[in-house]
């Protein structure tokens, strides 16, 4: 897979960002190098972490003098504030060993803590300044993004949110859509229950692929940013393999009909205490 043949979509500032990526999470500090420079070598050209990972100072390891490549780090909750989120963002950038980071998010709203305003204005700021060249928000409801919206008149980028099979955050992407905001999925799989799937392993024998790469195939064909995360070579290999074939349209109704009402696995952005 060369990094010409990987799809790519252009943000609303412009910016061009990958498509598929590598994701981070739960990625042991002590391997997050390794994890990366493999996926480099495989093609991968987008890596997603985030401070509260606590992997950034691997990812930039990985990074150094390697193939120009995407990269999105995101504010820690302990971090909300104007001051804080400047200070933080000079932090994550020297993890990584970095002059700018492609895309920095808002990692939770934290609505009860209700700073995430102020953060979003020194987002302005560092985009402003060049230390951030794209801005978004993760995890955030339509109420969070109006907000911010109408204090600063700055719409973010992306949304990075938990979105799979079984939770497909329909309205959520309708009102991204509507503004010019990419829809970023974690938790792409859902956390694995979907690979299990008869619905997607019928799919993914029809095509010749694995259940995973039906998922992310279905990801990268409605039009989602994906960033399934692995730490095992050969199911990084996997992953990529999704570029390389596309889904119908009956693959992608059998799949929309997968959608659960009550199918989040992560916290609930507006309840969420921490």
């Amino acid at each position: 897979m060369t990094e010409s043949n990987q799809p790519t979509l252009a943000l609303n500032d412009g910016a061009i960002m990958p498509e598929f990526g590598l994701g981070v999470f739960q990625t042991p500090p002590d391997m997050t190098a390794e994890v990366v420079r493999e996926a480099l070598a495989l093609g991968y050209r987008l890596v997603d972490t985030a401070a509260m990972y606590r992997n950034e100072e691997g990812v930039g390891a990985a990074l150094r003098d390697g193939p120009d490549v995407f990269v999105t780090t995101k504010l820690g909750n302990g971090d909300h504030g104007f001051d804080e989120t400047l200070r933080a963002c000079a932090a994550s950038l020297g993890r990584l060993g970095r002059q700018a980071v492609d895309l920095y998010l808002i990692h939770w709203p934290r609505p009860r803590a209700n700073r995430y305003v102020e953060s979003w204005k020194a987002f302005v700021r560092l985009k402003q300044e060049g230390r951030v060249r794209s801005i978004g928000v993760s995890n955030f409801n339509p109420d969070h993004i109006a907000r911010i919206v109408a204090e600063t008149g700055v719409t973010p980028s992306v949304n990075q949110i938990e979105l799979h099979p079984f939770f497909q955050q329909k309205a959520l992407r309708a009102f991204h859509e509507a503004r010019g905001i990419k829809t970023e999925s974690w938790s792409p799989l859902g956390r694995g229950a979907a690979l299990a799937d008869t619905t997607i392993v019928s799919i993914a024998r029809k095509h010749g692929r694995t259940p995973a790469q039906a998922v992310i195939r279905w990801h990268i064909d409605s039009g989602l940013i994906v960033i399934p995360k692995s730490v095992r070579a050969e199911r990084l290999r996997e992953n990529i393999g999704a570029l390389d074939f596309s889904l119908d349209a009956e693959d992608m109704g059998r799949i929309a009909a997968l959608d659960r009402a009550g199918g989040r696995i992560g916290p609930d952005p507006a309840t969420a205490t921490f």
